[in-house]
C-alpha cells in the first residue's frame, strides 16, 4: 500500500477499461476523480492544500461539541430501551458520524438524513462486483451528492465566514484561477470526505460494541480500567475493520511475490486478513485490548499516500462513544447478532439491537 508503483483507480485508468459498465458508470467515474481515487501529482496538490485536517488542535476543539452530541444520542438510546431492545446502529452509529462531520464542515442538521441515505447508495459503486441494480442505485445517489455539494459550495460562497469550507474556497481560489475548476475540485473534496466519514465510522461504532459484547472478559476489564478505552478502540479496529478489501492497479509491469502482474491489472488487498497475520500480531484471532502496538498493529485506515484523511476524527468519535457507553450503561448487552449489509469492501451494520440489563 506504500509502494508508489501501485496506483489508485483514477479517471485515466477507468477510461482505459472501455465501455465496461463496472467502470463507465457515473458513480464509478466520480470515484476516479475524488481524493481517494487520484494519483500524484494531482493527489499531492490536493493533500498539501488541505493540510492535516484533524490535527490535535482541531480534535481538541471538537471534543466538547462532539461529547454533547454523543450524550444527546445516548439519551435517545436510553429512552428507547425503557420499552425493551433498541437499535444501536440506527439510533447512535448512523447518526454520530454525520453529526460530527456536519459540526466540522457546517452542514445543517436538517440535511443529515439525506446525506446518510445518499452515502449508503453511493457505497455500492465501491464494491468488488456490484450488480447492475446496485450500480443503478449508486448512480442515482451520486447525482444526488453532486447536486447537494455543488449547491453547498455555491451557498457558502455567497456567505463566506471562518468555517472550514470557506477556508477551502479561499485556498482554491488562489491555487486555481479558473473558478469553475476550483469549485469542481471543492465538490470532489467535500463529497469524498463526507461519504468516507459516514460509511466507515458508523460501521466501526457498531462493530466495536458487538465485538466487546462477544468478549465479556475484555469488556469487564475495560469497565474496571476506563482509561484503556483508546487501546480498546485500536484493537476493535484491528480485529474487525470497517473496510475489508481495498484495490490497487499496477502502474507498470512488475513481479509481486513471484507472480507476474501486467500494467493496469488489479490486485485486491485484504485488510482484514492482514490485520490477522500471525507474522504481524501474536495470537491475531484473540481480541486483546492490552495488545501492544496500538495503531501499528493494523491497516484499518490504509497506508501510504492514501492513509485515511479522517482517521483522527473517527478515533475521537469512537473514543468518546465508548467512554460514555461503559460509564452510563454498565449492564448494556447485545440482544441479537448484528444484521449486515451484504457487502465485501465497505461493510455496513444495518441493525444492532441492544438492551440494558
Amino acid at each position: 500500500m506504500r509502494d508508489k508503483r501501485w496506483k489508485a483507480l483514477d479517471g485515466e485508468w477507468r477510461a482505459r477499461q472501455g465501455d465496461q459498465k463496472r467502470w463507465s458508470a457515473p458513480a464509478s467515474r466520480e470515484l476516479g476523480e475524488a481524493l481517494q481515487g487520484i494519483n500524484p501529482p494531482h493527489h499531492t496538490r490536493q493533500r498539501r492544500a488541505l493540510g492535516n485536517l484533524f490535527d490535535r488542535h482541531t480534535v481538541g476543539r471538537l471534543y466538547a461539541p462532539l461529547g454533547g452530541i454523543v450524550d444527546e444520542l445516548l439519551d435517545g438510546l436510553a429512552e428507547r430501551m425503557r420499552d425493551g431492545e433498541a437499535d444501536f446502529a440506527e439510533l447512535v452509529s448512523e447518526r454520530l458520524p454525520v453529526a460530527a462531520i456536519g459540526e466540522w464542515l457546517g452542514i445543517p442538521r436538517a440535511d443529515h438524513e439525506l446525506l446518510v441515505s445518499l452515502t449508503h447508495g453511493q457505497a455500492y459503486a465501491q464494491e468488488l462486483l456490484p450488480s447492475a441494480s446496485q450500480l443503478a442505485i449508486a448512480n442515482t445517489a451520486t447525482l444526488g451528492l453532486r447536486e447537494y455539494f455543488t449547491g453547498l459550495i455555491r451557498d457558502r460562497r455567497a456567505t463566506m465566514g471562518d468555517d472550514v469550507l470557506s477556508r477551502w474556497i479561499r485556498v482554491w481560489d488562489e491555487l486555481e484561477p479558473d473558478r469553475d475548476r476550483a469549485d469542481e475540485t471543492l465538490y470532489y473534496l467535500a463529497m469524498f470526505i463526507v461519504i468516507a466519514a459516514l460509511e466507515t465510522t458508523s460501521t466501526v461504532l457498531s462493530s466495536m460494541i458487538w465485538t466487546l459484547d462477544q468478549h465479556p472478559d475484555q469488556l469487564s476489564l475495560l469497565r474496571r480500567n476506563p482509561d484503556e478505552v483508546p487501546q480498546a478502540v485500536e484493537e476493535a479496529l484491528r480485529y474487525d475493520p470497517p473496510v475489508h478489501v481495498t484495490t490497487r492497479a499496477a502502474g507498470e509491469d512488475m513481479d509481486l511475490a513471484g507472480v507476474s502482474v501486467a500494467r493496469d491489472q488489479l490486485i485486491h488487498i485484504v485488510i482484514a486478513s492482514a490485520n490477522h497475520d500471525p507474522a504481524r500480531n501474536d495470537n491475531p484471532d484473540t481480541f486483546d485490548l492490552r495488545r501492544k502496538g496500538g495503531h501499528l498493529t493494523h491497516l484499518s485506515f490504509g497506508g501510504g499516500i492514501h492513509y485515511c484523511i479522517g482517521a483522527g476524527l473517527a478515533r475521537l468519535e469512537a473514543t468518546l462513544l465508548l467512554e460514555r457507553v461503559i460509564k452510563r450503561f454498565p449492564t448494556l448487552r447485545v440482544s441479537a447478532p448484528p444484521e449486515w449489509e451484504p457487502r465485501v469492501a465497505f461493510r455496513r451494520v444495518r441493525a444492532l439491537y441492544v438492551v440494558d440489563g
